[in-house]
């Protein structure tokens, strides 16, 4: 099912709008041109739930023009602790259709795109040519490495995020960069991967937050094409100790998703 809701877009931003995104056209490295960016972008959030609902709603709020969600999961009691777009109305409903109604209440100006199927090659290749970034709000490696594998095959930007217990992740893949890794050349699918789950190991509420605000900033920081993005460097937090280390990473040599489209054998 696909469905979008949205105002039509005109030429030029009107004062409801400028003033609207004031506080960021102020800014140097954004200003009305960089506001114009983000107002003809689209986005592909993939997930609405922990990180998904943050990312997205800012995305929104920024002025981004076009977000669209995916995903086809309904919201459950549990979610509530930290999927903060979906409330105690929304219970059994759909949350691709829950988290639209909340950007649609935040910003009218941003048309809002559902996607509640379940994620396959198909409709990645159909959507993720589309965009100007895809944010990975998923939780299980199956659908991170699909992402990455689309995002690789079309040379489009994405911003990763992960949360669980107190630790979250976060790193932007740019397959448009000649020494950019991808997702798979730091988590080969090959390897033995302990596959691990909210659901089955908790999440503290404001940690998902703290990982989805930021993969919306540094979708910001691309389409406005604006400061240093999060590109070769995982930033790995750790929330019981307020402390954010960096870890350098590489490219694969071997890697078996990106080096072919690289042009290695």
């Amino acid at each position: 099912m696909i469905d979008a809701v949205g105002c039509r877009e005109t030429d030029e931003m009107d004062d409801e709008q400028l003033l609207r995104y004031s506080r960021q056209i102020m800014l140097p490295q954004l200003g009305i041109e960089g506001q114009q960016r983000l107002r003809e972008a689209s986005v592909l959030v993939v997930g609405a739930g922990g990180l998904g609902c943050p990312a997205s709603m800012y995305l929104a709020a920024a002025g981004v023009g076009r977000v669209i969600i995916a995903d086809d999961d309904r919201v459950e009691l549990t979610n509530l602790q930290r999927q903060l777009a979906h409330t105690m109305t929304d219970l059994g409903r759909l949350k691709a259709d829950s988290l639209q109604t909340a950007l649609n209440g935040i910003n009218p100006h941003c048309t809002v795109e559902v996607i509640a199927e379940r994620m396959d090659s198909g409709w990645l290749a159909r959507f993720v040519p589309r965009v100007s970034v895809v944010l990975d709000c998923t939780d299980n490696f199956a659908a991170r490495f699909a992402i990455n594998g689309a995002c690789v095959a079309h040379r489009m930007p994405l911003v990763s995020g992960a949360a669980i217990r107190f630790e979250g992740q976060l790193m932007v893949y740019d397959p448009r960069q000649e020494n950019s890794p991808c997702y798979q050349c730091l988590y080969p699918a090959e390897s033995p991967m302990e596959e691990e789950t909210c659901s089955e190991n908790g999440v503290i509420a404001p940690l998902v937050g703290i990982i989805g605000s930021m993969q919306a900033l540094e979708a910001i920081k691309l389409i406005a094409q604006t400061g240093t993005v999060l590109s070769r460097r995982l930033q790995v937090f750790d929330g019981l100790g307020m402390q954010w280390r960096e870890i350098k990473t590489v490219v694969d040599p071997e890697c078996p998703v990106c080096q072919p489209v690289k042009g290695y054998p």
